[in-house]
């Protein structure tokens, strides 16, 4: 099929996961620094901000994972969550929508905005 999206999840998850590996990287480029105990000190301490800012967006999408509509995919039949009016399957990358008029529209993250709707509102 060829289709480019991600569910918004996923999405987030992968953002998380690159901050723990960048707040490591970040902390072993402090060890190259052994001998100036300030810059060291300075590396370890961002690495550790990454990784605590990796782990309070993990808590925050644990938690945004508890509300989001739990649907079957009609492309693959697995079970996934969907976030806003418009997502993708977890699994199958297929685009879903929960909003009727949105039916045979074509896939745009931009039907998620309430600055986009208040626009048509007015239209």
């Amino acid at each position: 099929m060829g289709l480019k999206y991600s569910s918004k999840i996923n999405k987030i998850r992968t953002i998380a996961l690159g901050l723990i590996f960048a707040g490591m990287i970040i902390m072993y480029i402090g060890l190259l620094f052994r001998n100036i105990e300030w810059l060291m000190l300075v590396f370890m301490v961002l690495g550790v901000i990454a990784i605590g800012l990796s782990t309070a967006i993990y808590f925050w999408i644990g938690l945004l994972s508890t509300k989001a509509v739990s649907i079957v995919c009609p492309e693959c039949h697995a079970q996934t969550k969907m976030l806003g009016r418009v997502d993708a399957c977890m699994y199958c990358k297929q685009p879903l929508t929960m909003d009727p008029d949105l039916d045979g529209e074509e896939f745009d993250e931009k039907y998620n905005s309430g600055k986009y709707w208040k626009e048509q509102g007015k239209k």
